[in-house]
């Protein structure tokens, strides 16, 4: 072969050869990727499927349409531990390019299901302390999303308690210890209490006969108010939450806002529609090619205070125009 014809023969070569990953690219672009969402939630709570919404809402938004690039399977299996497993089992195994989840417990069943899926957290407390990821700014691994409670907030949240309710002496964390995070907070909650001069009692629930008992107990004691962390098994109960505390005059502050806009007193905490987007844009960054590890696990950056005013006036609570004025969102 001349040289020219070998001159010729390389560059041709060369051409073909950087043309090939811009049409492995192409390709990897076009395939029809699969994402898992897993959902320690009762399907047919509107509020919270609206999060998931939001989720899939900014995901078209960044170029993934289901049905043309993308399909998402749909895991709704509440506070059932055997169904969360199960659920969380199932998903792995259809080999998702990566899952969004919600809830502690759901949480736990996709550590103990895979190390390799790409998992992004549409909002947990703490994941370093609990071992979710190795470090906020390297999580490592599998794991990554958005914080969602921290101790501050649980503080922030006594002190809007004692706001609204300035005679309470005495308040009460109410909880599942199934969850991993509300156990990490009911231990710090004693200490959170002592400089507001609160008296704490910390009860742990598992269902609604429980949650009821423990209500009803706590409330034979006069100048009392509750405290309820974010949590499914409250959340799918809060009908008997709200209602229970409201039978027995209890000013109560609660961590998901879902109760307020179902007549609860009180929410304060991030904003949960918030993470839900930003999640879908970790998992956008997941599906374009970089790694759950790569990516640190962010803090919230919007908070929202929300007062019912009418049930404030039910427990004969005047709120303080400090805290109006401060609300993001007042229910008349």
């Amino acid at each position: 072969m001349s040289d020219m014809r070998r001159r010729e023969f390389i560059t041709l070569l060369g051409g073909a050869a950087a043309g090939w990953p811009l049409t492995a690219r192409a390709q990897n672009s076009d395939r029809l990727r699969r994402v898992g969402v897993l959902m320690a939630f009762t399907e047919s709570d509107a509020e919270i499927r609206a999060r998931v919404t939001a989720f899939r809402q900014e995901l078209r938004k960044l170029g993934w349409a289901e049905g043309s690039n993308l399909t998402i399977e749909e895991r709704w299996p509440a506070d059932n531990m055997d169904r969360v497993r199960a659920d969380a089992a199932e998903l792995v195994e259809l080999k998702p390019d990566a899952i969004l989840v919600a809830g502690r417990r759901a949480i736990s069943a996709l550590q103990q299901a895979t190390r390799s899926v790409p998992v992004v957290i549409a909002g947990t407390s703490d994941p370093v302390e609990q071992g979710i990821v190795a470090s906020l700014a390297r999580p490592g691994g599998n794991f990554t999303g958005f914080g969602l409670v921290e101790l501050s907030i649980i503080g922030k949240m006594l002190e809007t308690l004692k706001e609204i309710a300035p005679t309470i002496t005495r308040v009460a964390f109410i909880f599942n210890p199934d969850n991993a995070s509300a156990v990490y907070f009911s231990r710090s909650f004693p200490a959170l209490a002592a400089p507001l001069a609160i008296e704490p009692s910390v009860l742990p629930i598992h269902h609604p006969a429980e949650i009821e008992r423990a209500i009803s107990t706590f409330a034979r004691k006069p100048n009392g108010a509750v405290l309820f962390p974010g949590d499914v098994t409250l959340t799918i109960n809060r009908q008997l939450v709200i209602t229970q505390v409201s039978q027995h005059r209890l000013p109560a502050i609660y961590g998901d806002p879902v109760f307020v806009s179902s007549g609860g007193l009180m929410f304060y905490g991030p904003d949960r529609v918030d993470l839900y987007r930003r999640a879908a844009s970790y998992v956008d960054r997941i599906l374009r090619g970089e790694k759950p590890g790569d990516l640190p696990v962010q803090q919230p950056t919007k908070f929202k205070l929300m007062i019912n005013l009418k049930a404030a006036k039910a427990l004969g609570l005047t709120v303080p125009d400090k805290l109006l004025v401060a609300a993001d969102e007042v229910i008349e």
